[in-house]
């Protein structure tokens, strides 16, 4: 079954000690085009979160974001002595003191409270492995392409609905053609009785214009391919592949037969049929730009 591109889907999971979610939203683009909203220690992950995404959708604008709902917990390194700025300040201080007569010793306290002589160490952040958090994207993938899914067999159902209305008015038109060309050619004959005005009729040429004629206004191919193209999107519907870019382009097709139709019509009820059919393309169209 065809796919539709808009989904939604989330999960989470545990991940280094603490809890991570993962959310998917994916709407309509012509191209594979991910969006990343990670978290800073996640970004070491992100080519092999992109090639996975690739695994699961073949186009569209995929939203994908990672926040953690559980922390883990961040490890602090002890402290950092900067000896040379702690030497720094003992220098000074003992100048001050013996400039102001200040007796007793300097306090150490006082030393390390001065600015960059004693400094906490960093936050030791997790080690993020994407063997714990490639489960959880796997999992939030799987549940927008289910939504994915079930929207894809409805816009199927109202593709095929299109497609069954497309073929009545092709029947219509069949139906209407050869009553057309039987009109035309005693209208061509009244025409050129009345130029004549009673004389004799060339028979032979007026059956070569005849003929002409019919050939000019015949639209068998075109009925017999628009047939062709609608089995194809038929059974493209059917199959278990990304089918968007394949009706695009037999809409097209299905498009230009049915212009062609139009234009070789000369009948008010065949123009009626074209102008319906192309009414029922547009929305065709429309769904089909839907689909993955």
């Amino acid at each position: 079954m065809p796919y539709s591109m808009t989904g939604f889907g989330a999960a989470d999971g545990p991940v280094a000690g603490g809890r991570f979610r993962v959310e998917i939203r994916t709407v309509n683009h012509r191209h594979f085009n991910p969006s990343l909203k990670l978290p800073h220690e996640f970004t070491g992950l992100e080519g092999e979160l992109r090639e996975r995404l690739r695994k699961d959708f073949d186009r569209g604008h995929i939203a994908v974001s990672l926040r953690w709902t559980e922390v883990p917990e961040r490890h602090t390194a002890g402290f950092t002595v900067n000896l040379d700025r702690a030497r720094a300040v003992a220098l000074a201080l003992g100048d001050l003191q013996r400039a102001l007569g200040v007796p007793g010793q300097i306090d150490l306290g006082m030393i390390v409270r001065q600015p960059d002589v004693l400094a906490a160490g960093h936050e030791e952040l997790p080690e993020i492995l994407w063997a714990e958090v490639e489960p959880i994207v796997a999992a939030a993938a799987a549940d927008c392409k289910a939504m994915r899914l079930r929207e894809g067999q409805v816009l199927a159902e109202e593709l095929r609905h299109r497609l069954g209305l497309l073929e009545g008015s092709s029947r219509v038109i069949a139906g209407r053609a050869p009553e057309r060309l039987v009109r035309e050619r005693d209208r061509l004959r009244r025409s050129v009785s009345e130029l004549l005005e009673g004389r004799a009729v060339d028979e032979q040429r007026l059956a070569q214009e005849i003929a002409f004629l019919a050939d000019k206004l015949d639209i068998t191919e075109e009925l017999v391919r628009f047939a062709v193209h609608v089995e194809a999107c038929r059974q493209a519907l059917g199959g278990n592949q990304p089918v968007g870019k394949q009706l695009g382009f037999l809409a097209q097709e299905l498009g230009r037969e049915v212009n062609t139709m139009g234009s070789k019509g000369n009948d008010p009820e065949i123009l009626q049929q074209v102008i319906a059919m192309k009414g029922e393309l547009e929305k065709f169209r429309e769904q089909v730009e839907n689909l993955e």
